[in-house]
């Protein structure tokens, strides 16, 4: 009886090599402004209290409505795996008291992010986010700098081919005043009864809704940029003036209003069209009135979520990645055990120095060593073994030119 063959779970993504190193090229490339900018890691739970995002992202939404994994722990609490980063950051923030310190809190994360989505390119059910958030001053320049870190981080990978689509949420006031007219309109629509319920809870999320006939009926619907305050439009219009110093070009798309309940004023999505329908790599906006909706206290924040596997897909589609493996920059070839011995020391010392070292594990034949440091790509190999311990020398040879050069094994770190 042979034993049972384990998949990974439908709709996942999962990074492995040669892929890996490319996934970790792109992550690390949406993370580096953040650093540069002075944001600061925080490291989050991957499940949270369920009601923190029924409350934090909105239950009128798809992602709590349909999407979130969800389950009784022991305790028999409601435990959610996170759909999303920036309800779990508020609640550290709230939490660990951040907001009582230096303002604005400036933060940054990465991680696994689960959806109950149904599967397809670039929709998984874990995927990848790197995330930020600036909370405590609502200031215009803050919105214009964690717009430019999105974009410099897109750009750091090579992307080209993505445009800024760009629009504002309002305030309180503008949403009020069009939230009325809003809901005038869509009394005029047949409805079935759960987009009726979700109109009533947040009209606003029609704007949302995918389905043609929708997106065909919500065409003709008032714009909430229509109806922004005095205060909004200002904000907004320094957001763009930023945006036009920096050289970021944008587009205005009045119809957006992004999947989750807590966006206001200045709100963004990063679109590439190389990837069909999952065409968002990225985006976010201003949400005041979050923390306190949580818990905390009444200030401002913006942020944003920038999706690693979808950033990945896009830079392939545009060919912007090298495709380079692991190169080593020695491979040690030990002849016995005792040889085996002083090649781990040697790789020791070397890595600690900052050296890429691989060793030919395993009872193979020279010859057949020689072949696996060829194939690996590593730029020298040594032979070690009871003449070249006994005499602390080895013959380093290059790869490339086939040239041997004799080297004390103390000097190794300099040949290299």
């Amino acid at each position: 009886m042979s034993a049972q063959k384990f998949q990974a779970p439908k709709g996942v993504s999962e990074y492995f090599p040669p892929r890996s190193k490319l996934f970790e090229f792109v992550r690390e490339c949406l993370i580096a402004p953040a650093r540069l900018a002075g944001y600061q890691l925080m490291e989050l739970p991957v499940f949270e209290d369920t009601e923190l995002f029924k409350r934090g992202v909105g239950e009128s939404t798809d992602v709590v409505s349909k999407e979130m994994y969800t389950f009784t722990d022991r305790g028999d609490r409601s435990i959610t795996l996170r759909p999303e980063g920036t309800a779990g950051a508020m609640r550290a923030v709230i939490e660990h008291g951040l907001d009582r310190g230096q303002l604005p809190v400036k933060i940054w994360y990465s991680g696994a992010y689960f959806r109950a989505e149904r599967p397809q390119a670039g929709r998984y059910r874990q995927f990848y986010q790197v995330g930020i958030e600036a909370i405590g001053l609502d200031d215009p320049a803050i919105d214009a700098e964690v717009i430019a870190i999105a974009d410099a981080g897109f750009k750091a990978i090579g992307l080209k081919k993505y445009r800024l689509e760009l629009t504002s949420l309002g305030d309180s006031q503008s949403r009020a005043a069009h939230r009325v007219d809003l809901l005038k309109f869509i009394a005029t629509l047949d409805l079935d009864d759960a987009t009726a319920v979700r109109a009533q809870v947040n009209p606003l999320r029609l704007f949302d809704d995918k389905r043609e006939e929708m997106k065909k009926a919500m065409s003709k619907a008032p714009l909430l940029m229509d109806y922004l305050s005095d205060e909004s439009r200002a904000h907004f219009e320094a957001v763009k003036g930023y945006l036009d110093a920096l050289g970021i070009s944008y587009q205005l798309n009045p119809h957006m209003v992004r999947g989750l309940d807590y966006y206001t004023g200045t709100t963004f999505e990063f679109i590439h069209d190389g990837l069909g329908a999952q065409s968002g790599i990225g985006g976010g906006g201003r949400y005041d009135g979050l923390m306190q909706e949580l818990g905390g206290q009444e200030l401002s924040g913006i942020g944003f979520g920038l999706g690693v596997d979808r950033a990945l897909l896009a830079a392939e589609f545009e060919g912007v990645l090298a495709q380079d493996g692991f190169v080593s920059d020695l491979f040690v070839i030990p002849l016995g055990d005792a040889a085996m011995v002083e090649s781990l020391k040697i790789a020791t010392a070397l890595r600690l120095a900052g050296k890429r070292v691989e060793i030919a594990f395993g009872s193979r034949a020279l010859k057949a060593s020689m072949k696996a440091a060829d194939k690996s790509g590593a730029r020298y190999v040594i032979v070690l073994g009871d003449e070249e311990m006994a005499s602390q020398s080895v013959e380093l040879k290059n790869m490339n030119s086939g040239v041997s050069t004799s080297v004390r094994i103390d000097s190794l770190i300099n040949a290299l």
